[in-house]
């Protein structure tokens, strides 16, 4: 993530609950991203993690739990919207194959669909993540690195998520990315302000879903003793890893992080501390690098707006009304099972979604 977040004026305020009128995309309740692991066990190492990630600085960006709200969900894109063909990054000809769709693929761009921090369809693919994030009914497609011109889209990867769909351990598949470089879903891990506008007045709410989190490349864990290219490594829910260049002893990619419960949330607004409570019970996941912690949806397409909740770039990390900042040192690592060494050899999943079975992003036969 390069795109700092906007700064807002902070308005600490109550606000009733109001109808979602921009549902985020979900998965099913039995899906990882919705697992409450408010009790979950604690990795034996936890500690030690935690330990090692604030000696390197901790968060990113001089350790502030900062927010991104750059990237941005287009809610539903009508039937009939316009199908556009994807083609290889146009500067190097480059494609995640086999992690990504197969090509030819193509995917809707309604009109007021915008790249990742852009107005419209137009991104530097050079020099920002150019994420593009459509739903369109029960399916999902996120590309990145991205660049619409002379009637195509050029990236270096399409995902096609099944919503409907529950997952395996593996995710899309072993050793494979996506629009995110641990493989995670993007929209469905991302805060939505109608979703967190819904929940403000509701007690003891939280938003029932992972949130998703960036950390500086050299602050996630390599080791070469596990095989991996580089000694890149990564632990579920994750199913590749990206660049980590870190010690050994720091989290690892796919981390699943959960704020203490003895948190102090006095000084945050209700809405703040909705998303507080879901980092208690649902965590964080660690889904790519990057220097800004948190990425938050805009607000573009929503009722609710941020400013109107509170939430500003700074919330979490700025002290206001007296609140705490949220450090690395008010969580604990969450035990999600081994190490996994990063061959970058993807081996794709099948999805079973009701009677049908999806291989590689294509429907075929049960």
């Amino acid at each position: 993530m390069k795109i700092p977040g906007q700064t807002l004026v902070a308005l600490f305020v109550l606000i009733p609950a109001i109808a979602v009128a921009n549902p985020p995309p979900r998965f099913p309740a039995a899906s990882v991203w919705h697992q409450n692991i408010a009790a979950a066990p604690l990795d034996p190492n936890s500690s030690a993690m935690i330990n090692a990630l604030i000696g390197l600085g901790g968060w990113g960006n001089g350790n502030k739990f900062q927010i991104d709200f750059s990237l941005q969900t287009f809610p539903d894109a009508p039937a009939g919207s316009p199908m556009v063909s994807i083609v290889p990054h146009h500067e190097e000809g480059e494609y995640y194959d086999p992690d990504c769709e197969d090509l030819p693929a193509s995917m809707p761009v309604p009109a007021g669909a915008a790249f990742e921090g852009q107005s419209g369809l137009s991104c530097d693919n050079e020099g920002e993540d150019c994420h593009l994030l459509v739903r369109q009914g029960n399916l999902l497609y996120e590309l990145y690195s991205g660049n619409y011109s002379a009637g195509v889209l050029d990236a270096r990867c399409l995902v096609i998520w099944q919503l409907s769909a529950v997952y395996p351990p593996e995710g899309r598949g072993e050793h494979c990315t996506g629009a995110d470089a641990a493989g995670f879903p993007i929209a469905p891990l991302l805060v939505n302000a109608d979703e967190v506008a819904a929940n403000v007045g509701v007690a003891d709410s939280d938003l029932g879903h992972a949130i998703r989190f960036v950390l500086p490349n050299g602050r996630m864990a390599t080791d070469a003793s596990l095989g991996g290219v580089g000694g890149r490594l990564y632990v579920r829910p994750a199913s590749h890893a990206g660049g980590p260049s870190g010690p050994s002893n720091t989290v690892p990619y796919g981390v699943r992080m959960r704020l203490k419960s003895n948190f102090n949330m006095s000084g945050y607004s209700a809405a703040g501390q909705v998303i507080l409570r879901t980092m208690q019970r649902y965590g964080i996941v660690l889904a790519d690098g990057g220097d800004i912690a948190l990425t938050f949806e805009t607000d573009r397409y929503t009722t609710a707006k941020w400013s109107t909740l509170g939430i500003t770039s700074q919330t979490f990390w700025n002290g206001a009304n007296g609140s705490t900042a949220v450090l690395v040192s008010h969580f604990d690592v969450i035990n999600t099972g081994p190490r996994i060494g990063e061959t970058w050899e993807c081996v794709r999943s099948t999805v079973v979604v009701s009677d049908l079975i999806f291989a590689n992003g294509f429907e075929s036969s049960p």
